[in-house]
């Protein structure tokens, strides 16, 4: 079966869909139609009194490289996101509030920008699951650290769009607890993107 685009999303995540063998050519995302969001959860005793948190992490640069170069035969993707650029949504929150949420996560308690800019997924190998359906597989370096992620993905309406979940603790990160640990971050995050290949 010919799957006729490429594309990557994560982060932190990158996918690349090419024929069952190679893809022809190396090709971009397109950066400025594509995007990339953290979903942060709250627990604790008193986490109905706290808010989740939404991240953009824009997409700074894609590419997809011929699949000869890839030992498993097939395709391979690079992806880079800025941390230094990821920005804390949370559009119920005050403005104060939300500047305090991003600080925090760019401090060296969470994202420690300063040192670790780079967010960087290498996609290794992907499995059809069906029509429109994939299984990738790659590893994700965050915080210098490097760890195997999978990530789900579908065709629609010629974005590729998924999700997939990461723990902050594989990656040195220990979740921020306020309020003497009544309401903490929760270990794991979800990852959403939605990626539209360049034209």
């Amino acid at each position: 079966m010919r799957l006729r685009r490429l594309a990557a999303g994560m982060l932190a995540i990158g996918i690349c869909f090419g024929s069952n063998t190679l893809c022809a050519q190396s090709k971009a995302i397109d950066v400025n139609k594509s995007s990339l969001k953290i979903r942060v959860f709250k627990s604790g005793a008193f986490s109905a009194f706290a808010h989740d948190h939404e991240v953009s992490a824009p997409i700074e640069e894609g590419k997809i490289d011929e699949g000869k170069a890839d030992s498993s035969g097939h395709a391979s993707v690079q992806l880079r996101v800025d941390s230094r650029k990821m920005r804390v949504l949370d559009p119920d929150t005050s403005a104060d509030k939300r500047a305090e949420i991003q600080h925090t996560m760019q401090s060296d308690k969470v994202l420690d920008v300063e040192r670790f800019p780079e967010i960087a997924y290498q996609s290794t190998t992907i499995t059809s699951r069906g029509e429109g359906r994939w299984d990738v597989r790659g590893n994700l370096t965050l915080r210098g650290k490097k760890q195997p992620v999978a990530v789900d993905v579908s065709l629609q309406g010629g974005h590729y769009r998924g999700s997939a979940s990461i723990k902050q603790s594989d990656f040195g990160i220990e979740p921020i607890r306020i309020a003497g640990g009544t309401v903490k971050v929760k270990d794991e995050l979800k990852i959403e993107f939605d990626i539209v290949p360049a034209q």
